[in-house]
C-alpha cells in the first residue's frame, strides 16, 4: 500500500513519518485480500490560537474498490490522534467487509432464485 503523508501548519519529521507509515501499514492485516487504492494521510495543526498547548489533527482518506473511508481525529498530542485514527479505521474497515460479504450473499440468493424461475 502507498501511503501519501502531507503536514499541514507543521513540519512533517522523518519520526512523525515513519509513525504514521508504520501505523498505516498494521491497517493491510485487517484488509486481507482488499486492494487499496490511495490512502492519503495528513497530520497537523488545526490552529495556532489556543491558550493553552495545541491541538493536532490526523485525517485519512482510505480508498477502497467502491467506497472511501474516512477519519478524522484532533488531540493534544499528536501520536494519540494518529492512534486513534488507525483504531476508527479498523473500525470502518470491518464494516466496510461485513457490507461486502453481505451485499454479495444477497447476490447469491438473487441468483438462485433466478435459477428457479426458470
Amino acid at each position: 500500500m502507498e501511503i501519501n503523508i502531507k503536514a499541514t501548519q507543521m513540519e512533517l519529521t522523518p519520526a512523525i513519518r515513519n509513525y504514521v507509515e508504520e501505523k498505516m501499514t498494521m491497517l493491510e492485516k485487517y484488509l486481507g485480500d482488499i486492494q487499496v487504492l490511495n490512502c492519503d494521510v495528513e497530520v497537523g495543526v488545526t490552529t495556532h490560537h489556543h491558550s493553552k498547548g495545541e491541538i493536532f489533527l490526523a485525517e485519512v482518506n482510505l480508498n477502497l474498490p467502491g467506497e472511501m473511508l474516512r477519519v478524522e481525529k484532533t488531540e493534544e498530542d499528536l501520536y494519540k490522534a494518529i492512534d486513534k485514527v488507525k483504531d476508527h479505521l479498523v473500525r470502518e474497515i470491518s464494516q466496510y467487509k461485513e457490507k461486502r460479504i453481505a451485499n454479495h450473499r444477497k447476490e447469491k440468493e438473487v441468483d438462485a432464485e433466478d435459477m428457479m424461475e426458470v
